[in-house]
């Protein structure tokens, strides 16, 4: 019985066995001492109008308890001073002025 299973096996009509072959992994360029990793790989980046920024509060500052701190967007155009806004403060708990930092 295993004798025909495996001339079945070797008889069928499968794919060549070319077709299995792995094609050769192509290999990161390797750096110099003189040049850093980071410069070998550039990633492409827009340089849009809109910035990441980070608010902090600035009542729990003055006070030496522990600031809270929000993420948001600021479009460069309309808003070129700094963001000032009221936001939560979980430590103090209730609102803040809350001033954009670098």
């Amino acid at each position: 019985m295993q004798s025909t299973v495996s001339t079945r096996l070797g008889s069928s009509p499968m794919l060549p066995a070319q077709s299995f072959r792995v094609a050769p992994v192509p290999r990161m360029p390797t750096t110099s001492p003189t040049v850093p990793a980071r410069d070998v790989v550039v990633c492409a980046k827009k340089k849009g109008i809109r910035l990441i920024v980070t608010l902090e509060c600035t009542e729990a500052r003055g006070l030496g308890e522990t600031p809270s701190r929000y993420v948001t967007q600021k479009n460069r155009k309309n808003t070129a001073e700094r963001l000032e806004l009221k936001k939560y403060n979980p430590f103090l708990r209730r609102h803040t002025v809350h001033k954009e930092i670098k």
